[in-house]
C-alpha cells in the first residue's frame, strides 16, 4: 500500500495530502516512467552516466513554477554535458510543450507524469487532492544516488536555488 501523509504539503496555508514515501540524501533514485512532449518515454536510466537535476513542480502556468523552470534552464548553460536536467509536472505533454515553446526553454527536458503519477508516487510528490506534483528539487549522482533533496512545504513558495545549484557543482566538479 501506497504511504499517504495528510497535511504533508500545504497551499496557501491549506494543509493537502501527499501520496508516496519521502526520500532521503543516500537513497537510491527510484526508476520512473515520464512521457515526454513527443509522447516518447523518459526514464532515469535514459540519463545513466550524468548528474541528474530533477526539477519539480505542480503547474508550468504559475508564476513559481515557471521562474523555477527557467532558472534551471538559465543555469544549464553553466553545467555542461555531463548533467541533465529534468522539470516533471502532472501536465499534459501537449500543454508543457506548448509553454516551452512560448518561454523558451530549450536545455531541460519538461516531461509529464500526467499518465499515471509514476513519479509522484515514487518520490513522494504526489499531492492526492489535486493530481498535482509538490514542489521539490532532487539531484541524482552518476551513480543513481540521490545527494541532494528538498521537498517545498508550501507549494506557493519558491525552492532553494542556490543549495541546489551547489549540489550540483559539487558533483561535477
Amino acid at each position: 500500500m501506497t504511504q499517504e501523509t495528510p497535511g504533508g504539503v500545504t497551499l496557501k496555508g491549506n494543509p493537502l495530502t501527499v501520496i508516496g514515501k519521502k526520500l532521503s540524501v543516500g537513497d537510491k533514485a527510484p526508476d520512473f516512467k515520464l512521457v515526454a512532449n513527443d509522447l516518447s518515454t523518459v526514464t532515469l536510466a535514459d540519463s545513466a552516466g550524468k548528474v541528474r537535476l530533477i526539477s519539480v513542480v505542480p503547474s508550468l502556468d504559475t508564476p513559481i513554477c515557471d521562474a523555477q523552470t527557467r532558472r534551471f534552464n538559465e543555469e544549464a548553460a553553466n553545467f555542461g554535458d555531463d548533467i541533465a536536467i529534468l522539470t516533471v509536472s502532472a501536465e499534459h505533454p501537449f500543454n508543457q510543450k506548448r509553454w516551452c515553446g512560448a518561454a523558451g526553454i530549450d536545455k531541460v527536458q519538461v516531461v509529464s507524469d500526467h499518465m499515471d503519477m509514476n513519479f509522484g508516487d515514487a518520490y513522494g510528490t504526489h499531492v492526492k487532492e489535486l493530481r498535482l506534483e509538490q514542489r521539490s528539487i532532487f539531484v541524482v549522482d552518476k551513480d543513481d544516488t540521490i545527494r541532494y533533496v528538498e521537498y517545498v512545504p508550501e507549494i506557493a513558495q519558491h525552492p532553494d536555488y542556490d543549495a541546489a545549484i551547489a549540489a550540483v557543482k559539487e558533483l561535477l566538479g
